[in-house]
């Protein structure tokens, strides 16, 4: 793609870890400039070096054109740069109807809202994208717009939960090779830093395994099932053809979210050298459009007995590749094997990016 000029974008929620992360990866971008950030009430008025002063959480330094920025109260709309056409969105309200119209007012007033949310990820004319599984599911957005009366440049698309990002990419590389999952039993390793900052310092997660964590089985139960779905014109219809079962806990790891998988197939069941060669060879729409943020190959095979592991493959493909190993034969169900992707970046502000270049692509940003 040729973009003549930046594309003019804001950050909400950007004080927090989500946004600064996703400031990081906006730094030198070659679509996206950053030219407006925005936060709540308290952190409004200051520089954003200001705001983040003692709380800026990544280990490369402000990005130089962000920190002089003037931070906005993100319900400021009068205050928001002209230009700006796109808005990524890193923050949740107090509950999820209010962050729901929230994101929905800044499209009412035609922004291209992407969100890191869960507010309006099972919002029916909302598509919640992977883009190497459901770029298609963006052809919602023109009924979105219809239905809630939006202006043609207005509206939300999600990326989802972080959690099923190790492993969903590898059912939708089986499917498109003719070997459809039907059932699927997913144990979670997540790192600490999918509980925000202040988990990293929290002694009750250190040196510690918590085995339950609130709403996450429910979200890795239920999104694949969005995303496998189908546009209609009434919306996303959700997939009738999976069934996953989950247990998510929380593990004393900084980055990287591990999932344990076992599946089981529809129909026929691949060898293991056909399932290793099927996943390397996988390819998708971001890689054929040559999307800046696109893993290429989107799914790392690794023979290690043991690995993958977060400290030495989370960063695979920038942070956006998901690194598989450990590929077996199942007892109960009929192969096996461990996932592992990048929580912060492929799971949040990575994946949100990755979105937004899809939709460039597609003509909804400009």
């Amino acid at each position: 793609m040729s973009v003549e000029k930046y594309i003019k974008v804001s950050v909400l929620g950007a004080t927090g870890m989500v946004g600064q992360n996703c400031l990081r990866l906006l730094e030198n971008h070659p679509w996206f400039k950053v030219v407006d950030v925005a936060a709540s009430e308290r952190s409004s008025g200051k520089t954003y070096k200001d705001s983040v002063e003692g709380k800026w959480h990544m280990e490369t330094d402000i990005p130089h054109d962000v920190s002089t920025l003037i931070v906005r109260d993100v319900h400021d709309f009068d205050s928001i740069p002209d230009d700006v056409t796109c808005v990524f969105s890193a923050l949740d309200l107090d509950e999820k109807e209010e962050t729901r119209n929230f994101e929905f007012g800044y499209a009412e007033k035609g922004y291209a809202v992407i969100s890191t949310s869960s507010a309006n990820r099972q919002t029916d004319d909302v598509p919640m994208i992977i883009p190497e599984i459901n770029a298609d599911h963006t052809n919602v957005i023109p009924i979105q717009q219809q239905n809630r009366d939006l202006p043609s440049s207005g509206f939300v698309a999600v990326k989802p939960n972080c959690s099923i990002q190790s492993y969903i990419v590898v059912l939708e590389a089986l499917k498109q090779a003719g070997f459809p999952i039907d059932r699927a039993q997913v144990t979670t390793l997540q790192a600490l830093s999918g509980a925000g900052y202040k988990a990293l310092s929290n002694p009750d997660l250190q040196e510690n395994v918590i085995p339950f964590i609130g709403g996450e089985e429910e979200k890795t139960e239920k999104e694949p099932l969005k995303i496998f779905g189908k546009v209609t014109s009434e919306g996303i219809i959700q997939s009738t053809d999976l069934i996953v079962n989950a247990v998510c806990t929380r593990v004393p790891v900084v980055d990287g979210h591990t999932a344990v998988v076992h599946i089981g197939f529809s129909d026929k069941v691949p060898s293991i050298d056909e399932f290793k060669s099927i996943l390397s060879s996988f390819s998708a729409e971001p890689q054929s459009m040559n999307l800046p943020s696109a893993p290429n190959p989107p799914i790392l095979v690794l023979d290690d007995i043991d690995r993958p592991q977060p400290r030495l493959d989370r960063d695979s493909g920038k942070g956006m590749a998901v690194t598989v190993g450990r590929i077996a034969k199942d007892t109960f169900f009929d192969i096996r094997f461990i996932g592992l992707s990048h929580n912060t970046v492929r799971g949040a502000s990575g994946g949100a990016i990755l979105v937004a270049e899809l939709l460039v692509e597609k003509g909804f940003i400009s």
